[in-house]
């Protein structure tokens, strides 16, 4: 079975940057769609961005269009969340997921339409 270990998170201020990792063991990433998830407190588990296999597409939220950039390098099983100028409201703990398929679901997609997840790691904006 996939799994996925993320990385990269920490506290950091308004206006600061951070870039997220995803590393994959057992299987190769290349034929998996992946997706970055985040859940605030008290909140449900939302979509951030989803890119196919081949990076040939990648969906963003409204909410980090512009901020938020999605890569990932199959050479290294890898998949990348850069995050710039983070607001408050981007604290939350972070997950990244992969499909079975190679294409992301329209835009984004929910939870149920992903395979295997990361255990989440904590992500604090904050001065």
């Amino acid at each position: 079975q996939l799994q996925l270990v993320e990385s990269g998170g920490g506290l950091v201020q308004p206006g600061g940057s951070l870039r997220l990792s995803c590393t994959a063991s057992r299987y190769t990433l290349e034929y998996y769609a992946m997706g970055w998830f985040r859940q605030a407190p008290g909140k449900e588990r939302e979509g951030v961005s989803c890119i196919t296999s081949s990076s040939v597409i990648t969906y963003y939220a409204d909410s980090v269009k512009g901020r938020f950039t999605a890569s990932r390098d199959d050479a290294k099983n890898t998949l990348y969340l850069q995050m710039n100028s983070l607001k408050p409201g981007d604290t939350a703990v972070y997950f990244c997921a992969a499909r079975n398929v190679e294409g992301c679901p329209p835009q984004i997609g929910g939870t149920d339409e992903y395979d295997y997840w990361g255990q989440g790691i904590q992500v604090n904006v904050s001065s």
